[in-house]
């Protein structure tokens, strides 16, 4: 991810399902760093979560265009 906003609607489908896990990965991994108190940059947990659910709302609006 180049930058903290994603343009999501460049992206194909696949592209956008490896993000959306990408991600999840990355949240993940944030939320076990704040168990052993390495976390830094807490506003990473904010944007990260504001990026799953563009991604989330992009592949939904796509879902249902195709269902049209």
């Amino acid at each position: 991810m180049k930058s903290e906003t994603l343009d999501v609607k460049k992206f194909q489908d696949q592209q956008l399902k490896d993000e959306l896990a990408s991600l999840q990965k990355k949240l993940f991994d944030l939320r076990s760093q704040t168990v052993t108190e390495k976390v830094k940059d807490t506003s990473q947990f904010a944007k990260t979560r504001r990026n799953i659910a563009r991604l989330n709302t992009e592949l939904r609006t796509r879902q249902l265009a195709s269902k049209k």
